[in-house]
């Protein structure tokens, strides 16, 4: 079971105790009655394969605004030149050879991509800011299993057959690479392919800024200037957290159509080859907590969409699939994109702008617009405490939990007296059932007048009770896919959005649960048997749940549980001293 549906679960446990508690146990009120995705079959599918590209239906748009789609089929052929002559000589294959390539490399203070001159293709991708708890170093958003990203195809038009580039030899400018200072200037670095007969030539190159994790490229094909190029994305981002059966299920791929909006698609759902036609604002792979994407150029004056995407199960490699993005060659042969390879850093992601911060979006479809403003609200407290009291986000949890309990005192207490007024006509309510049990339509009369008089209510001492429970909903999501909080260390927890490695905080937040019941029960005289039943599962469920959920989390929920203690003791003081006064007798409880 993934950690979203155990926390639904325990979500849903939860509130069955809170709002079941006060309808089905004392008082109990007396009964009335009794999108598609097109899929072939793909065989021994190859990556970096010379293969067959077909075209997928023409989107919106002519060269550069839109365009059509292209997929991939199965059969391997020879990478010759479609539209020069039969006798032309097909272009260098070399199959890489790390002993033989040329690496490149390019640094900034955020980065260190490597490229190979076989296919100008990136073959790593780390990010110095972030350590890696997979392997020793830096996160590494390219594995070791990739073939690489950003290879390069074009499909001419009219034409069947692709030109394949991941796998003929680049000349390289300049040769040495990159270094980037901070603060300094933008730099570029081109890759430059010539046929050795034929007047065709393929020539990318990239831009890099220092402070930004956004790359700049710009392309031409020459001799073959009309049609379409396909960029790799590759299988999603390398694995680099501790939990990989989380990571593996939060894989997954992600486009932005312009019509029908974010589809995001799990990659252990990829069964077939998958064409996703476009227009599309962006395309990308992500993970818990890093994303690679594909934009088309900068919008200067008129709208610039991707074509559309190919995604195809990557051979022999569970739970990961290939991803590639079209666009059209613009005049003359000219393309241009913008790539993203780094955190999923919410600032970072929204000023890409096209809703880009919704690559991995917190919880459900259906929850999203509540979701978002309380996870964006929740966030800016925690970063407030964080930065003005210079504090860890471990001591900011339990601040927050603790004021939280502080802020809701009021309603809480209301919540209680509310249960209490309903206990103290319990003994009216038992009495009417038995002396009116063979006359319906007359314990129904007086039932109802004992509920006006009294002010009963089952549900009254619920509703306040309800509402930590959005923030502890946003708090799940908020570890699940905030940046910031990932690899915080807090006491002998190494990651607040790991679990707990001894299960500590797991143990005491059910042993906080509890007491909370023992103390709330202990003053009722007669004590529904369902209900002490519950006193003892419902904490070991929680344990259950709880044991491998985000330490932060359960440290959050820990703190607010014995933050109402207090209270809860309180409360049952209360409750004994109005059993000892015996049930109300006047009008008005």
């Amino acid at each position: 079971m993934s950690a979203q549906n155990r926390f639904v679960l325990a979500v849903v446990l939860m509130l069955a105790v809170l709002v079941g508690g006060n309808l089905l146990f004392p008082p109990a009120p007396a009964p009335e009655g009794e999108p598609p995705v097109a899929d072939t079959t793909v065989e021994d599918p190859e990556v970096v394969v010379p293969q067959d590209t077909e075209a997928v239906a023409e989107a919106p748009g002519g060269p550069g605004v839109g365009g059509p789609s292209a997929g991939i089929s199965d059969e391997p052929t020879d990478p010759d030149l479609p539209g020069l002559t039969p006798e032309a000589e097909a272009p260098e294959v070399v199959q890489e050879d790390v002993s033989t390539s040329q690496l490149v490399t390019v640094e900034s203070p955020l980065y260190r991509f490597t490229f190979s001159d076989v296919g100008a293709r990136v073959r790593s991708i780390e990010l110095p800011g972030f350590d890696s708890f997979t392997r020793s170093g830096p996160v590494e958003l390219v594995g070791e299993e990739s073939q690489g990203i950003l290879g390069h195809r074009l499909l001419p038009e009219a034409a069947a057959d692709t030109v394949e580039l991941r796998s003929v030899r680049f000349q390289v400018t300049p040769a040495e690479g990159i270094v980037l200072e901070e603060g300094g200037e933008p730099q570029t670095l081109t890759f430059r392919y010539e046929h050795p007969t034929e007047p065709f030539a393929f020539e990318v190159a990239y831009t890099f800024h220092p402070d930004q994790y956004i790359v700049h490229a710009r392309g031409r094909s020459e001799g073959l200037n009309r049609g379409l190029v396909i960029t790799d994305l590759g299988i999603g981002p390398a694995f680099n957290e501790a939990d990989e059966a989380r990571e593996r299920t939060d894989l997954g791929y992600v486009v932005n159509h312009l019509q029908q909006g974010i589809q995001s698609t799990s990659m252990s759902d990829v069964e077939g080859r998958t064409v996703v036609e476009g227009p599309l604002l962006w395309a990308a792979t992500k993970s818990s907590y890093f994303t690679l994407g594909l934009f088309p150029r900068e919008q200067a004056g008129d709208a610039a969409y991707l074509g559309g995407a190919l995604v195809q199960p990557a051979p022999e490699m569970e739970d990961r699939a290939a991803v590639s993005a079209t666009q059209s060659l613009e005049s003359g042969g000219v393309f241009e994109y913008r790539f993203y390879g780094g955190p999923q850093d919410y600032q970072r992601l929204s000023a890409l702008g096209s809703e880009f911060q919704e690559v991995n979006p917190p919880g459900w479809r259906w929850m999203r617009p509540v979701l978002r403003p309380i996870v964006a609200g929740i966030m800016w407290v925690l970063t407030f405490f964080h930065t003005t009291l210079a504090i860890g986000y471990g001591w900011v949890l339990i601040l927050v939990g603790i004021l939280m309990r502080v802020v809701l005192f009021p309603l809480n207490h209301k919540a209680q007296r509310a249960q209490l007024r309903n206990m103290a006509v319990q003994p009216l309510l038992k009495e009417i059932q038995t002396k009116y049990k063979d006359q319906p339509e007359k314990l129904q009369k007086e039932l109802m007048k004992l509920y006006k008089e009294h002010g009963f209510n089952p549900l009254a001492g619920c509703w306040p009770m309800l509402l930590p429970w959005p923030i502890l909903i946003a708090l799940f999501f908020v570890f699940e896919n905030t940046i910031e909080l990932r690899g915080v260390p807090f006491a002998w927890l190494p990651d607040l959005s790991a679990k707990d490695p001894v299960y500590v905080l797991p143990v005491l937040l059910a042993v906080s649960m509890f007491l909370m019941q023992w103390i709330s029960i202990r003053t009722i005289d007669d004590v529904n048997p369902q209900m002490k039943m519950m006193m003892y599962i419902m904490p070991i469920m929680m344990l259950v749940i709880f044991a491998n959920l985000p330490s932060g989390l359960n440290l959050y929920y820990l703190t607010a549980n014995l933050a109402m203690l207090p209270q809860s003791w309180w409360i049952a003081r209360e409750r004994q001293k109005m059993r000892a006064d015996g049930p109300p007798t006047t009008a008005k409880a």
